[in-house]
Formats: structure tokens, sequence, C-alpha cells
């Protein structure tokens, strides 16, 4: 009765994974009971989540095909765009969120255009990647996605884009940037399901640096200074701090998006018999609900959802 912070089914977003093919559904090593899904089996999915009160999902590409550009990402036939439309055929009441990436889609892995350097590092091209991120957002808008995500973390990308979906007649597409987005640990059980990991350098010239707070709030009223609609922190438990921070400091929506580490340690202790996954679960997403979250992306929104 005085419980003062709650959680419900109306905050939570299921991501999923979509890869080529027909009739695939298979489970992803690093992320127990996620699944690799085709076309077809993304639908079922989607629909059995939507079932349970869960309003969106937050959508991930593994294209057939990668090449330097991440053309893949902006084709009209890509991976993403074809989900999009299947899934807003069959539940249009489904919010369709769109990750805006090209690391899923690049053969060397990086967020960006890259220029190799003698040393067997690379640059992270900055400038000339915003036109291909506001690329690949009109052609997630003409798909029909309901929310673009950015999640590259260029500076400048939240105005390119929404310079690029005004431009192409999306003025309504609200855009939710991962605006504090640190370089973290916890990412590796997602890049392996991505395919995404860089085959040279690293992310952290353009990620965050895990220690700077007051950077992530000056990040994030830069995107909205851009036209962002929605923030969001990522991780989300190592990083409450910053995510209460942006709580008190933006009336607007924020996002925390409990990452594959954070799913995958969970329920690697709880496996081990180190923990109680069932009140880990409750316990860390009531903890990111408490801290600012309006909006919980987790891997556990199915559990939590058919246990609410």
């Amino acid at each position: 009765m005085v419980r003062e912070t709650r959680l419900s089914r109306e905050m939570l977003v299921q991501p999923l994974f979509v890869v080529p093919g027909k009739g695939v559904k298979q489970e992803i090593s690093s992320l127990p009971r996620q699944f690799h899904l085709s076309l077809d089996k993304l639908v079922e999915e989607a629909r059995a989540i939507h079932g349970l009160g869960i309003p969106a999902v937050l959508l991930f590409g593994i294209p057939e095909s990668k090449d330097a550009q991440g053309s893949g990402a902006w084709a009209a036939d890509g991976i993403v765009q074809m989900a999009t439309r299947a899934l807003k055929r069959a539940l249009p009441g489904l919010q369709v969120i769109t990750d805006l990436c090209l690391c899923e889609y690049t053969s060397h892995g990086h967020c960006g255009l890259i220029q190799p350097l003698g040393d067997g590092s690379v640059e992270v091209l900055n400038d000339p990647t915003l036109d291909l991120l506001a690329r690949t957002a009109v052609a997630q808008a003409e798909a029909g996605s309901d929310l673009i995500a950015p999640s590259d973390m260029m500076d400048g990308r939240v105005a390119a884009i929404r310079g690029g979906l005004d431009h192409a007649g999306h003025t309504a597409t609200p855009i939710l940037s991962y605006a504090a987005k640190f370089a973290s640990a916890f990412y590796g059980p997602f890049r392996e399901a991505a395919g995404s990991t860089p085959q040279a350098g690293d992310r952290t010239g353009y990620q965050m640096d895990m220690a700077n707070g007051r950077e992530a709030l000056r990040e994030m009223q830069l995107d909205l200074d851009e036209g962002a609609d929605m923030l969001m922190v990522k991780p989300a438990l190592p990083y409450l701090d910053v995510l209460r921070m942006a709580r008190e400091r933006f009336d607007v929506p924020l996002a925390a998006y409990q990452v594959s580490g954070e799913y995958a340690q969970i329920l690697a202790a709880a496996r081990a018999g180190w923990l109680d996954e069932s009140r880990a679960m409750w316990e860390s997403l009531t903890a990111i609900h408490r801290a600012g979250a309006d909006v919980l992306i987790t891997y556990f929104a199915r559990d939590a959802a058919a246990a609410l």
C-alpha cells in the first residue's frame, strides 16, 4: 500500500534480434532465453510479447552480408526495414523502435565510416558518417518505425537525423537518443549476438568515458538542443547516478537500457545458485525506475510483464 516505486508493463521495452531466413528461432548463447529470429518467427514472438501487455519492441538487425559502409542499414530491403513493415502489418498497435547504428552492418564493426591508420588502428570519421545515419533514419521511418533510436554516439547525429527526417516529410517521427552511452564492459553479450565487435581499435573515441558524469549531462543537453524528444542512459545499473542527475535536470521522457551484460550476469549467478533470479530482476528494474527512468529497455521485459 505504501510502496513508493511501482513497475508497470507499460514502461517495458523488449529488445529483439532479427536475421535473414525463414523458420529461424535460435537461442543466443551469451543471452539465454533471447533469440535470433527470422521475420516469420519475429512476428510470432512480437505477438506473444504484445499479448503480455508490453507496448514496444526495440529492433536490432543482423544482415546477410556486411560492407565497409554498412549499406544494409539504409537499404529499402534491409533486414530492419523488412522487419518493421512485417510487424506493423501484423501488429499495428505495437510500437516499433528501431535502433539506428552502422555497427551491425559494417564489416569492420565500428559505428561509423573509418580511415585505417598506419599503426594498425583506425580513425572513425564523424562528419561523413552523419549523412549515412540520416539516410538510415529516413529508410526506417518510411518502413513504419514509430521511434528512431540513434545509438552511434557521433557528434551532431541528432541534428543530422532530425534534418533528414524533416526533409523527407517525417516531421512527426520522434527521436529517442542514446544520449549518455558509455564505453562499457557490459556490452559483450550483445556484440556476440549482433556480430558487431570492432575488428580493430575500440569505441572509446566516441562512446563516453565511464568516469564522466557531468559530461553526460552536457551530451544530453546537446541532443535536446539538436531535436531529440527522449533521452537514454546506457548501461543502466552502473550509471544510476547519471540517470538521477538527468531526471533532476531534464523534463523529458527518460529511458534506461539494462544491457546484455547486466542481464547475463544475473542469469549466470542465478544458474550457479548464488542469487535468486526473480528477486534480482525485480530489485534491478525497481532501482532503475526509482532513479528516474520512465522507460525500461530490458531483456527481462517478457518475464517481468508475465509476472506483473
